[in-house]
């Protein structure tokens, strides 16, 4: 979730420019960003900025690395004050809507990303209005590229990912009760424990965006990539409510400007990265494993599989059809 950090930089450089009276406000926001990449220096840059700007006794604070846990322990958190924001995948926006998985738990479901972002947008108004009865402002949307399959050893099939153990969120019980029932062997783990599991043999396979695979050096152990879209990662910056309300109407209005913009801009640029960090890999030694049609053909066929154990369990069921629907609806107008 990495690429997402930009995305928060430039918006909560939008939020805090807003004079709101210094005393007693803090902003803590959770990442999964690692420390000193990027995404989290240009944050702390931001903050700076905020401070200049609120004076006083302002606070500005960014938890990287996932030092305030994962992301459901992100989300409790904010619910109880600790945080006032994060930036999150749908592992940790789905404890507050559970409807938001459908965009990032089906898998093969999404051949582009202009069908990502044509359902999001199909059902990004309903979306914030979930999110906002339960207690939290969507800021903007953004994408950190697609899931690929990365091991220690070459597989382009299904089968061959049986023989591993696969790293698997924590908090994902029911995605590692699915892995278990087709045959997988799934290792529930926090995102900090994907390189020491890996590097000890705990892990031999990561499903993985190539970004973190290279900004965490996970591909220098897990050499092989198989070239399969497999699900994108989609997530959003968030604030509660309490947090918003303290914005004056202007600057709520600026914050959604801001939002739209960004979050266009960012997501191409996100999209970008994905390519650009596959190149840097394989010059530093990663093989790319391309499916062939027949290979495909079994990868599409484990989907079908997965999607009567996914509908109304990891995705409620009339989200997964509303998506779907959406889908027939997108590839007949492009016929």
């Amino acid at each position: 979730m990495s690429t997402l950090g930009k995305l928060a930089g430039l918006l909560l450089g939008c939020v805090l420019a807003f004079n709101v009276p210094a005393a007693d406000k803090q902003l803590r926001i959770g990442t999964l960003a690692t420390k000193n990449s990027l995404y989290h220096r240009q944050l702390m840059e931001l903050g700076e900025a905020w401070r200049t700007a609120q004076g006083g006794n302002a606070k500005y604070l960014v938890y990287p690395d996932g030092s305030q846990g994962g992301e459901t322990d992100m989300v409790r958190r904010m619910r109880i004050g600790q945080l006032q924001g994060g930036l999150l995948s749908v592992v940790g926006l789905r404890e507050i809507e559970p409807s938001i998985a459908a965009l990032q738990n089906m898998p093969l479901m999404f051949r582009s990303w202009e069908e990502v972002d044509y359902v999001r947008e199909k059902m990004r108004p309903a979306m914030e209005k979930k999110f906002l009865d339960k207690g939290f402002v969507v800021l903007a949307w953004g994408d950190a590229g697609w899931v690929r399959f990365f091991s220690k050893e070459p597989a382009v099939r299904p089968d061959d990912f049986r023989k591993m153990k696969f790293f698997a969120w924590g908090s994902e019980v029911d995605q590692q009760e699915i892995m278990k029932s087709l045959g997988y062997t799934p290792v529930p783990l926090e995102t900090a424990d994907i390189l020491p599991s890996i590097q000890t043999g705990m892990i031999n396979a990561v499903p993985s965006t190539p970004y973190f695979a290279l900004a965490t050096q996970v591909y220098t152990t897990a050499s092989n990539m198989l070239d399969l879209n497999w699900a994108p990662i989609v997530g959003a910056l968030i604030i509660t409510k309490k947090a918003w309300d303290e914005l004056t109407p202007e600057g709520q209005a600026a914050v959604r400007e801001a939002g739209a913009k960004a979050g266009v801009q960012l997501r191409a640029k996100a999209r970008q990265e994905v390519d650009d960090a596959v190149d840097a890999m394989k010059k530093r030694g990663l093989t790319v494993n391309k499916p062939n049609a027949e290979q495909m053909k079994e990868w599409n066929d484990l989907a079908d599989k997965l999607y009567p154990k996914i509908r109304g369990r990891m995705v409620p069921a009339d989200t997964f059809d509303e998506v779907v629907g959406y889908l027939k609806a997108y590839r007949a107008g492009k016929r």
